[in-house]
């Protein structure tokens, strides 16, 4: 019997939709739940790539293990619709960007289910939904008036291509994450979010979470919390420098100061900077550079030192320049840093390019490129007054409390994470909910007015000016203040991308709730998401910005559990053949619309799974591809090789009560290739062997989460869907006897004097007496023995058996 894919596929596709097997029902009692999710797509024009189908296909493969293990499941999707890449399209195409993401949602919807995803599709989400983000611009409004939502200027990161501000998340080596573009630093005033207030959380409560260990320190560094000291510097122009610094105990190695190009001293001591002109001149170059291109350690350095003001160091009263350099940001610390040129690799390469004193502090040989590290709590200080002779362990508190008893600052807790930069001058994007009086200020909407409905424009373009598109629309933009009754002005600045996407997991609990963001029994029932499996390159975005989001609606009470997320994996990413990246210009990227018309969407499934580590890049490979659709045709013709016992063939017993244990833990560990190479291995057993139905039954529902469209026809097939009353994937997972999954042999190396010699079967914690009588009838081993005598014995218990021998 021919495997038909294309037409097993659409039948069970359909079967799906229409007897909704997947669906999740809140408030189960009888049965656990769990709550699998992974990250909904942006729904591009391009459509699914094999980028998605990695991650999807393995959550889907333990979600349908979990409805088998008897488990009330909640698998959604969604779409996360907002964001720049629809509106640019949308202006190119002159087309509305409604029109554009619904079209593109159609389709990312149709080639989901042609791969047999098993999703409640009745709790789709899309976050360009007005009853979805009536509930996002619900929860700004609580940020707004908890006082977590702010409006500042500063400086930030400015695409040149998209004229939009990006958060510093946003920026990708040096260029925009969206369109590859120039980033440059521009003076703005933005809505604010106060993710810094949370920072502390945000890491502490990573320690109680099952988290992969590289997704919980990238969160650790991005946040970088570090406990110092804040130090104030006199200046020749009267005013008082104060850096941050973790090594206090290096104070007697500072040698200049370094201010950034921001800093406000700059302009104050415009009069005593003598050569004035230069530091304007360095100061606008460096408006053009992003934080990455002015931060980053490898690059030249540069600078220009104020002629005029001078610095005094406050440990031993040493006048020291004052310099104005890119690689100090104003967004971290104070903007102003002190050079310590003898113990650390940026600032000695800056005292190297401007030829300043260099000094040692912490004794440890040569102060070169190569040796410029602190020595560790061990170090002994030199060159310090009165902390010589003291460990680095000791002179870093010694000198803190010296600080803090001379009034010359104070211990500090320090952040790398900023405030996130919340606002955007687009058209896409959800309307934030506030009005600008001149009167009361910035006045929040009623909560009933909700949402605030995106007004229809003819025109998607930015201004000149870079103001959102919705600032030309007057009769939109002039309002009532909800608060005084007078004239007002909406906020024409909208959300970005990331606010539909920091809660989005809580709507799928309860989709379709008009009164609130979910009710309180659903929020109550599912709880924590169990598992949550995403990219790493969202580490520092959605992940964080969700975890923030969901950590103050616990605080509101919203919520019942300060975190969102109990488990958090991560894959790697699909690689072109060959290992390189995949992308247009090297012509390497897979459609899966493709594989699937050539193989069928079970082939595509088996083989995302069986392409290598999980959690580590894998090239893609077309040969590999008809390999894992051989094996499934192997699969399929095993049920005309079946007897109709419905018992286990007896030489099969064992390996299949091992496979079924071998599948289970793989696909719970998430080694999902091994799971796949295991059914292999069982089916090479059975052509060599024969089988039963009750075999074919077993690997049947072993096989239901990774090609369920072929399980589901050879179940149907075999009767077992007419005798059980049910689908394959609401069949319980196969039990497997403990016993049996024990082997009672166990195969040993053989060893003469250390070298390997053959190998032989013995039951399994034997004796010595009994594996050297074995060993003694392998053929090579007697000969190799011959003329011998064996002095000594060294068994190793189920693993090697090691000969000792010399002449008779």
């Amino acid at each position: 019997m021919k495997y038909d894919f294309t037409a097993i596929e659409q039948k069970w596709q359909d079967k799906w939709l229409e007897a909704k097997p997947y669906s999740a029902v809140t408030g189960d009692t009888d049965r656990p739940k769990f709550f699998g999710l992974v990250e909904f797509p942006y729904p591009s024009a391009q459509g699914l790539h094999v980028g998605h189908a990695r991650p999807y296909t393995a959550m889907d493969v333990v979600a349908r293990k979990k409805r088998m293990d008897g488990f009330n499941v909640l698998f959604p999707i969604g779409y996360d619709a907002f964001g720049l890449p629809t509106e640019n399209f949308a202006i190119k195409t002159h087309t509305h960007p409604a029109k554009v993401t619904h079209d593109n949602v159609e389709n990312f919807r149709k080639q989901l289910q042609m791969l047999g995803y098993s999703f409640d599709w009745d709790r789709e989400v899309n976050t360009t939904d007005p009853l979805y983000y009536k509930w996002t611009q619900w929860i700004f409004l609580q940020m707004f008036k908890k006082g977590l939502a702010y409006k500042a200027s500063m400086p930030v990161n400015w695409c040149t291509s998209c004229k939009i501000v990006l958060a510093n998340e946003e920026v990708v080596d040096g260029g925009c994450e969206r369109c590859g573009g120039e980033v440059i630093r521009k003076e703005k005033s933005q809505w604010m979010l106060a993710i810094t207030k949370y920072a502390d959380r945000l890491v502490d409560d990573l320690d109680s979470l099952d988290f992969i260990d590289r997704v919980k320190t990238q969160q650790k560094n991005w946040i970088g919390r570090s406990f110092g000291t804040e130090v104030d510097f006199k200046t020749t122009a009267g005013d008082v420098m104060t850096v941050y610094t973790t090594r206090a105990d290096t104070l007697f190695g500072v040698t200049y100061m370094v201010l950034s190009p921001e800093h406000p001293f700059l302009a104050k001591w415009k009069d005593q900077i003598s050569n004035f002109d230069a530091v304007t001149a360095y100061m606008e170059d460096a408006a053009r550079k992003s934080d990455f291109e002015r931060s980053e350690l490898n690059k030249d350095k540069s600078g220009v030192r104020l002629q005029g003001v001078s610095a005094i160091n406050p440990v031993n009263g040493t006048e020291i320049p004052v310099f104005v350099s890119d690689y100090v940001l104003m967004g971290y610390g104070t903007g102003a840093v002190m050079g310590v040129p003898g113990h650390d690799q940026r600032d000695w390469e800056f005292a190297t390019k401007f030829e300043l004193p260099i000094i040692e502090v912490v004794a440890g040989g040569d102060i070169t490129k190569e040796a410029f590290v602190l020595k560790g709590d061990s170090g002994v200080m030199v060159n310090s007054g009165f902390l010589n002779g003291m460990t680095v362990k000791e002179a870093i508190p010694a000198m803190k409390q010296w600080v803090i008893d001379q009034k010359l600052g104070h211990e500090k807790v320090n952040f790398k994470l900023r405030d996130w930069v919340f606002s955007r001058q687009r058209y896409w994007g959800e309307p934030i909910p506030l009005v600008n009086c001149e009167k009361c200020g910035f006045v929040p909407l009623e909560e009933s007015q909700l949402p605030l409905l995106l007004p229809e424009v003819d025109s998607y373009e930015v201004t000149d000016t870079g103001e959102s598109p919705l600032s030309k629309i007057t009769d939109w933009v002039t309002t009532t203040c909800p608060c005084c009754g007078g004239v007002a002005q909406r906020e024409t600045d909208t959300m970005p991308q990331w606010a539909g996407s920091s809660w989005y997991f809580l709507r799928y609990m309860d989709a379709h709730n008009d009164d609130a963001l979910a009710s309180q029994e659903a929020l109550d029932y599912w709880g924590m998401v169990d598992w949550y499996n995403g990219g790493m390159e969202h580490t520092t975005l959605h992940l964080l910005y969700s975890r923030f989001w969901h950590k103050f609606l616990f605080d509101l009470g919203v919520v019942p559990n300060k975190e969102p997320y109990s488990k958090r994996t991560s894959h790697g990413m699909i690689l072109g053949e060959g290992g390189e990246k995949m992308s247009k210009s090297r012509g390497n990227v897979v459609n899966p619309n493709d594989i699937i018309d050539l193989y069928g969407a079970d082939t595509m499934r088996t083989y995302i799974m069986f392409i290598g580590d999980f959690e580590k890049p894998a090239a893609w490979s077309g040969q590999a591809v008809k390999g894992c659709k051989r094996f499934l045709d192997r699969v399929w013709n095993l049920m005309d090789m079946a007897s109709d016992s419905l018992e286990y063939t007896a030489d099969h017993e064992a390996a299949i009560h091992k496979a079924i244990l071998k599948v289970n833990q793989d696909i719970e560990a998430m080694k999902f290739n091994t799971a796949i190479a295991t059914m292999m291995a069982l089916v090479n057993d059975f052509y060599a062997k024969g089988l039963t139905k009750g075999d074919m039954k077993a690997l049947t529902l072993m096989l239901s989460p990774f090609a369920p469209h072929m399980a589901e026809e050879m179940w149907e097939l075999l009767g077992f869907a007419a005798s059980e009353g049910k689908m394959a994937c609401q069949m319980a997972w196969p039990a497997y006897d403990e016993s049996k999954t024990v082997s009672s042999t166990v195969e040993m190396a053989i060893q003469i004097g250390g070298k390997l010699r053959g190998t032989v079967v013995v039951p399994v914690d034997s004796d010595e007496a009994t594996v050297v009588a074995a060993a003694m009838g392998v053929e090579k081993v007697a000969k190799a023995l011959e003329g011998m005598q064996i002095i000594k014995t060294i068994l190793v218990k189920n693993r090697l058996v090691n000969l000792i021998a010399k002449p008779q």
